[in-house]
């Protein structure tokens, strides 16, 4: 009686005798086969041959079935399975590993395979092994002023006393140095804005900035790119990727809270310490809260940063030309009138005589709403003031100029003509045009 022989494949040989069959059918070449499997074209002609003579079985590695040369017999087992729940109860294999060793000749085995021997006798390790860490903390950068880690922590800084606020700030990756703060109602690109503006009037512009990927510093990085963006090269910058790439400052972004656990646990101590010294001073708003906060930094500073590898800084000075107030605010593109007036929340706005006297209309400004919200119009590397900062300060925030403002008055439509009012022919004119005041030029 004939039988038929059962084979069992793995998912490997699976893919081979799938990926081989298309090659016996002519329908791919060893070559391709060869990249498909990850293998050189030697050993893939190889596979070829074997599954030619002897079919889906030659596939099959020959060791298998077998017993390994060096297996230790079931007697050695067994001895250490009862040593283990007897004389060494409790060690682990470790421990148990190192103890064998020492105290008898017979039994030199590895922790790994006394480890093995016991979970397939079914002893449970009195102490489980440690798990592998998934993230190792990354090393400081060697020089200040390399690495600026920024981010927002939303959390209720005045304990009820006020309206939940949003602490954004830096932190040297090198020192630990906060280097500048603000309390804002939202994280925002302003409370960014004001951070980078403090650390470069204190310290200067650092290498690069360690942000998570909020749509602040760029926007939605997991599009496509548009076809403008794809004929100049170039992504769609945010106001404060803008700034960034004006300063000459690089942006990294961090794909997880761990990656920046710098900035990260530096939240830890502040809603400690900083919420001690709100609760103090009784700061109710978000003025209060920031003129404790100016005053803490520093103390937060000599307490807690660290020198770093490193003596000499790495902070970079301003360029000729550039200007912190000016960089670090709010850049909209605006095309002048011919009236010399740009177009400003709905409202036109003027424009002052230019220093080589010519003309404003028809030319491509930036308009800049820096941070103590005044205006500012920027061409050709000059700056001209157009309106002072107000008394009382507005809310900064990316502005859509191309969408109506809400503040701005409504401008009435003119009325639509109506089938009585339309003609066809040419309008009579009316008895005060100036055509009939004057009948002798008329003659």
């Amino acid at each position: 009686m004939e039988t038929r022989e059962t084979i069992t494949l793995d998912r490997r040989a699976q893919q081979r005798l799938y990926v081989l069959s298309h090659v016996l059918a002519h329908e791919l070449t060893v070559e391709a086969a060869a990249q498909v499997l990850e293998l050189s074209i030697r050993q893939t002609r190889r596979l070829v041959e074997r599954y030619r003579s002897a079919g889906a079985g030659g596939l099959v590695h020959g060791n298998r079935g077998r017993v390994p040369a060096n297996r230790l017999d079931d007697a050695t087992r067994a001895r250490v399975v009862e040593l283990a729940q007897t004389t060494y109860a409790g060690f682990n294999p470790v421990h148990l590993a190192e103890t064998l060793a020492e105290e008898t000749d017979e039994l030199g085995l590895s922790a790994r395979t006394i480890r093995r021997i016991l979970a397939a006798g079914g002893i449970v390790p009195t102490r489980t092994r440690r798990p592998p860490r998934h993230r190792s903390r990354r090393e400081r950068m060697p020089r200040e002023g390399l690495l600026l880690q920024v981010d927002g922590s939303r959390h209720d800084w005045l304990e009820g006393r006020g309206p939940v606020l949003t602490l954004v700030g830096g932190i040297d990756d090198a020192t630990s140095l906060v280097t500048g703060g603000t309390f804002r109602e939202q994280e925002d690109a302003a409370g960014y804005l004001i951070t980078l503006t403090q650390t470069a009037e204190r310290f200067g512009l650092p290498g690069a900035l360690y942000s998570d990927l909020h749509g602040i510093f760029v926007k939605d990085p997991n599009r496509p790119p548009t076809l403008a963006e794809q004929l100049t090269g170039k992504r769609s910058l945010t106001q404060v990727g803008r700034a960034l790439d004006d300063a000459g400052i690089a942006w990294i972004g961090a794909h997880s809270a761990q990656a920046k656990g710098r900035v990260e646990r530096v939240w830890g101590t502040l809603q400690d310490r900083l919420v001690s010294e709100l609760r103090r001073r009784r700061a109710a708003t978000i003025e209060e809260a920031n003129e404790v906060l100016a005053v803490y930094l520093p103390r937060h500073n000599r307490r807690f940063a660290v020198p770093a590898a490193i003596e000499e800084p790495a902070w970079r000075a301003w360029t000729d030309g550039l200007v912190a107030a000016s960089v670090f605010a709010f850049h909209y593109p605006r095309k002048v009138a011919r009236d010399a007036t740009i177009s400003w929340d709905g409202l036109p706005l003027a424009l002052p005589r230019r220093r080589d006297g010519r003309s404003w209309a028809g030319r491509v400004v930036t308009l800049e709403e820096r941070l103590d919200s005044s205006l500012w119009v920027n061409h050709e590397g000059l700056c001209y003031p157009l309106a002072p900062a107000p008394l009382e300060p507005r809310t900064l925030r990316v502005r859509d100029l191309h969408r109506p403002s809400p503040e701005a008055p409504a401008q009435p439509l003119p009325p639509s003509p109506t089938r009585a009012t339309q003609t066809n022919g040419p309008t009579k004119p009316a008895s005060t045009h100036p055509w009939r005041r004057y009948p002798a030029v008329r003659r």
